[in-house]
């Protein structure tokens, strides 16, 4: 029930899946076990930790957030990851939907025809059973994951990830883990829109012709 650690389980598990997520989620909290821990590290070694999860903005976002004191807007934390620290740090009665739990509801009640977010929100609402939030959370999305992928018609295609943006910002914030390098040189390979992108962000610096990860 740690704030702190559900939130980084949920920003992990932002389109990504939960396989890939639980080797990572264990070595990022042995890194920084509390937010204090992560706050007072730097951009750097928390990218550095977030290798191979991709969506390098996540890192960021849990950062900065950290550096808040996990109070008031927090970056990277919309409405669902917002409920899910409600319900799963501190056991509130509000309806939490997730993926499964939205393919859960569209199968049962709308026969797997797409609905608006409003629409699925109102069922969850309805369906929620006062006093057992936690768990009832929890099985449905145990549920969803374990149950709803062999429902023909429930698992949808991702997108084409290989010579994607994102492809190409994973790999140059991964170059840059291991040190920096002249942007003349990277541009060879990288187009100066990812490059501007990720400085954007805030997820690499430049400094004397050199691309590196902030400090």
């Amino acid at each position: 029930h740690d704030p702190y650690k559900i939130l980084v389980s949920e920003v992990m598990l932002q389109q990504t899946q939960v396989r890939r997520v639980i080797p990572k989620y264990a070595e990022f909290i042995e890194a920084y076990p509390t937010a204090n821990d992560l706050a007072r590290a730097t951009t750097a070694d928390v990218l550095r930790a977030w290798k191979g999860m991709g969506y390098n903005r996540r890192a960021l976002y849990l950062k900065r957030a950290a550096e808040m004191g996990l109070a008031g807007k927090l970056p990277g934390v919309g409405k669902y990851t917002a409920c899910a620290l409600l319900v799963f740090a501190y056991k509130k009665d509000v309806a939490c939907v997730d993926t499964n739990i939205r393919g859960i509801i569209t199968h049962f009640f709308f026969k797997d025809k797409p609905q608006k977010e409003s629409v699925i929100l109102s069922v969850a609402d309805k369906l929620l059973p006062k006093g057992k939030s936690w768990e009832w959370h929890q099985a449905l999305m145990d549920y969803g994951a374990l149950e709803l992928p062999i429902i023909p018609g429930i698992v949808k295609k991702q997108k084409k990830f290989k010579n994607s943006n994102r492809y190409y910002r994973g790999r140059l914030v991964d170059m840059l883990r291991d040190g920096s390098v002249k942007e003349a040189v990277l541009l060879k390979d990288f187009s100066p829109s990812i490059i501007d992108g990720l400085l954007r962000d805030g997820l690499i610096v430049r400094k004397n012709g050199l691309l590196a990860l902030p400090q």
